[in-house]
């Protein structure tokens, strides 16, 4: 009995290394551009089920929504302005981040509130973190209005959501090694199979 379940445990460890997920994290530290005082930091984490998770905190905003978007490039050498456009590699309209039809780099808007201060908590299907269209290296900008989702009707409404200036931005960089999903399912596994020989020998 004991062989037959450490066997059985044996067996699923070698499937889960061989089936295993690589998730990647990554951040970037906001700056504001040009006299302002944005600043702050946007994390971004891959999921099992391929999602990304995007979080932070940024402040010294004005009250209300704000752009909130990847473009282009990770080149802050004249501010914000050097980073492009949106990151839009399948060259389609702009869109809110829930639209079936959006930028890659469309994640709608940031509420800075009443205090200046957003917090951000996204889950986004779009965005990646590896693979032809990863975000890695890019950049993240905020910008001073409210990103109309393409709704609004205006020329620029399908390009840059009539967002306006950007007023912060940042390169997206690695944080750290990537990190195997199955690194927590194995520790259970061999504390389980710990348990089962040791039963077996006080069985004995």
């Amino acid at each position: 009995m004991i062989l037959t379940l450490t066997c059985l445990v044996l067996s699923t460890i070698y499937q889960v290394r061989s089936t295993e997920v690589v998730l990647r994290e990554a951040v970037a530290t906001i700056q504001g551009n040009g006299t302002n005082s944005v600043s702050g930091g946007v994390y971004f984490k891959e999921t099992p089920s391929g999602s990304v998770e995007v979080s932070g905190t940024v402040t010294g905003l004005t009250s209300g929504l704000h752009g909130f978007h990847v473009h282009m490039y990770g080149d802050l050498t004249n501010g914000c302005l050097s980073t492009a456009d949106h990151y839009n590699p399948h060259n389609v309209a702009h869109g809110g981040k829930n639209a079936s039809t959006r930028h890659v780099g469309d994640l709608g808007n940031i509420d800075g509130g009443q205090t200046g201060t957003a917090s951000i908590q996204i889950i986004d299907s779009v965005i990646s973190l590896s693979g032809p269209h990863s975000i890695i290296g890019r950049a993240v900008v905020i910008h001073q209005d409210e990103d109309d989702l393409g709704l609004g009707g205006h020329e620029d409404s399908l390009t840059t959501g009539r967002a306006g200036p950007r007023i912060g931005c940042g390169v997206i960089g690695m944080l750290g090694d990537p990190i195997s999903a199955s690194h927590q399912v194995l520790p259970a596994m061999m504390t389980t199979l710990a348990m089962l020989l040791t039963a077996g020998r006080l069985l004995r």
